[in-house]
């Protein structure tokens, strides 16, 4: 999923988006044009932070004490 796929997804402007993830919205500008590429890994944090319970699956914790 492309940076631009995610932001439209949760329904943001570059402004907003740029604010949410505390992003420069020149950067966010740059991503989406294809001026500059976003770090693979950068993708995937900001992927996992917007979306995380897709990650989080049945997941059960048990204490014992």
């Amino acid at each position: 999923m492309t940076i631009k796929e995610m932001r439209e997804r949760i329904g943001y402007t570059q402004q907003g988006f740029s604010i949410l993830l505390g992003i420069p919205k020149r950067t966010i500008e740059s991503w989406e044009s294809g001026d500059r590429q976003c770090p693979d890994y950068v993708r995937k944090f900001i992927q996992y932070y917007l979306f995380k319970e897709r990650y989080i699956v049945n997941t059960k914790i048990t204490y014992r004490w």
